[in-house]
Formats: structure tokens, C-alpha cells, sequence
């Protein structure tokens, strides 16, 4: 048995196809097939249905034997990348991406664990908390900075979340606005202000509850840019509702152009910021380093005025 036989049954097992499989790991189809009927043979297991029309499917044995395959495969994995660890040029790539406003989060825990691995390849993208899930199911990025609501992990049982931060929803003013000499809002208040809503996942379920109890919102506009957002917030052309941990450290709310708000009598649900990956995709050693600067970052920001 060789390692290259457990990588050429989870990759057909993966793609339901053994031509496709060898495309992908650049080897020839004849080459896989006979590879494949060699390990059946020592195992004395048929790992695969071979059909014209289906492709190859996995028998009731394959599953589980292709299964063990891929953890092993995983393990190996966890092996080279921990003999790296000893090694004084650690090297690779992470990609990972955030939901809008927590990009200037992220400039601390980046630039530390750059300075601790110089030669790890870092590529960011800001995107909606679902582009970042369906990046994630399509192996296009390593982790997704998302926010964590109860709804989406009861439906994605196949990614793996853990919240960092939690939070609340706040309300953003410019510092012109009558708002910003109080401290709190009420729904009934916030029903009469024009209200710019950022395209997201969670902003648009938190608007559409508030919607249901209280009355249609006079909304001026939605957009998924928050650099237009904020700017409209800070011209008085409307007001916004934010997470709170996307505030910290932005500069307009630091310069005190943009003044958040407390929501008050209203039962909000529980939203968090935290990481997603999928289960089924190997979990690197650079993601694994990210995360430790990342939440040593997050321990300090519980201590930032906008969670006291």
C-alpha cells in the first residue's frame, strides 16, 4: 500500500470521477484505475462501483475504508507541517476573508504573525458572511472572519465555527445628528430616522425582526460597500445599524465623526464574530498560527470603552 493509492481513491470519492481525478493530480486515468483495482486486490475490498453513466461511486465498505483514507492523508498532513515548526524558514500561504468594517481589526493580529512568519504568503478579501461560507465549501480561502449567529450553525453542519467576540447591535449617527447627545435609542425612535443598511447576512435579519414588530423602516438605501455607508453616516444622510466589534477602532468612531448608539427596549438575539472553516478541508498550520495572534488580539479588544 502507498500513500499516492490513498490520495487516488479520495480524490475519485471527491470528484465521482476517475478521469476527472487524474486531471486534477495530473497523472493518467489508466494509471489511477490500475492503482485503485491493485489496492482492492490487497485489501480484498471492492472500494468502488464502476458505471458508464454514474462514474465510479463508492461501495458501503469504500465509504467507511475512504474515509480512514482521508484521515490518514489529514494526519500526514499535520505531520510535515509540525516537522516545519522546527525548521527557521516557515513557509506557505493563508488565505483567509472578513465581513466589511472588521478589516482595520485585523491590521494588528496580520501584521504580528507576519513578523513572526516573513515568508507565509497573505491574501484578504472583504466579502459578505455568506460569500465567505460559500468560499469556504469551495476550498477558495483557508478561514472566514464572519459574524456567528444561532440560525446558521443549526443549517451548515458540514463547516466548523468558534465565536471569538461577542456583541450587540448598535446604532450609528453622525456626531451632527440630535441622536448623538443620547445614549440609547428606541425602536419607536429609530422608525423615524432614514436608515442606509449594509447587504449582509445578519444586518438584513436584525432590520427585518425590528421591521416585524415595530413597523416598516424608512430605508434610504442598501449597499454591501461600508466605505459608502459610512460616509453617508458622517454627512447626516442617514444613520445605521452596526455590530459593535466592527466599530472598534475605526477611525471616524475614534475621531468622533461617527457616535454609536445603544438599542434599547428590545430583546436582541445573540451575534458574534468568530472564524469558520470546513470540516472536510485539511486545517494548516498557518491558519492555526493566524488564529492564536488573532485571539490573543481579541482578549485585549474586551477591554476596548465600546464593551465596558
Amino acid at each position: 500500500m502507498h500513500i499516492e493509492q490513498l490520495e487516488y481513491i479520495v480524490k475519485v470519492a471527491e470528484t465521482g470521477s476517475i478521469s476527472i481525478a487524474a486531471q486534477s493530480l495530473h497523472v493518467s486515468q489508466s494509471g489511477i484505475s490500475q492503482s485503485i483495482t491493485k489496492l482492492e486486490d490487497e485489501l480484498g475490498v471492492k472500494l468502488f462501483k464502476r458505471n458508464r453513466r454514474l462514474g465510479a461511486v463508492p461501495t458501503n465498505e469504500g465509504k467507511t475504508l475512504i474515509k480512514k483514507a482521508y484521515e490518514v492523508l489529514m494526519k500526514l498532513h499535520e505531520f510535515k507541517e509540525e516537522a516545519q515548526t522546527y525548521n527557521t524558514v516557515h513557509t506557505g500561504n493563508l488565505k483567509l476573508s472578513s465581513i466589511p468594517g472588521f478589516m482595520l481589526f485585523l491590521l494588528e493580529p496580520l501584521s504580528a504573525y507576519k513578523k513572526a512568519y516573513p515568508n507565509v504568503n497573505i491574501e484578504i478579501s472583504e466579502k459578505t458572511t455568506q460569500h465567505i461560507i460559500e468560499h469556504v465549501q469551495n476550498n477558495l480561502i483557508d478561514i472566514g472572519l464572519i459574524t456567528i449567529y444561532e440560525d446558521l450553525l443549526k443549517k451548515r453542519e458540514d463547516l466548523l465555527f468558534e465565536v471569538i467576540l461577542e456583541g450587540k447591535m448598535m446604532v450609528a449617527v453622525s456626531k451632527t445628528s440630535p441622536l448623538a447627545l443620547h445614549k440609547t435609542i428606541t425602536p419607536q425612535q429609530l422608525m423615524t430616522q432614514d436608515v442606509i443598511l449594509y447587504n449582509g447576512d445578519y444586518v438584513k435579519r436584525f432590520a427585518n425582526k425590528l421591521i416585524s414588530q415595530f413597523g416598516p423602516l424608512n430605508i434610504l438605501f442598501t449597499t454591501d460597500n461600508s466605505a459608502v455607508i459610512k460616509k453617508a453616516i458622517v454627512e447626516g444622510l442617514g444613520i445605521s445599524l452596526v455590530p459593535d466589534f466592527t466599530l472598534i477602532n475605526d477611525p471616524d468612531v475614534l475621531r468622533g465623526e461617527i457616535v454609536p448608539i445603544e438599542l434599547r427596549e428590545y430583546d436582541q438575539e445573540s451575534i458574534g464574530l468568530g472564524w469558520v472553516r470546513s470540516e472536510n478541508t485539511h486545517y494548516s498550520l498557518n491558519t492555526r498560527k493566524f488564529l492564536e495572534h488573532f485571539k490573543f488580539y481579541s482578549r485585549m479588544l474586551t477591554h476596548s470603552p465600546l464593551n465596558d
